[in-house]
């Protein structure tokens, strides 16, 4: 299993879909995390999302037009952006 700091754990690929933010590994996993984790990019148009740039070999993402930069070891830790809210899920009875 890749830890946080092995080379495999670095984006591939990136998607927007239902407000949130879809990323492929380069080992395999999928990570989906919340917008509302990320007020910038939740607020964004879908042009200004979708004009992002991978940093470092795919360790990290860059939006220039909101002036976001996440990192692939934020999303596996569960790190959010200040501002930032967890949604809350009822939980079934």
């Amino acid at each position: 299993m890749a830890t946080l700091d092995d080379e495999k754990v670095r984006g591939v690929s990136l998607s927007f879909a239902h407000n949130e933010l879809t990323c492929k590994l380069a080992d395999g996993r999928t990570i989906t995390v919340p917008l509302s984790w990320y007020p910038r990019l939740l607020n964004a148009t879908e042009a200004e999302r979708n004009d992002f740039q991978w940093l470092g070999n795919g360790y990290g993402i860059h939006w220039p037009q909101v002036d976001e930069d996440l990192t692939i070891a934020g999303f596996l830790r569960g790190d959010m952006a200040p501002g930032g809210k967890r949604i809350r899920r009822k939980r079934a009875a």
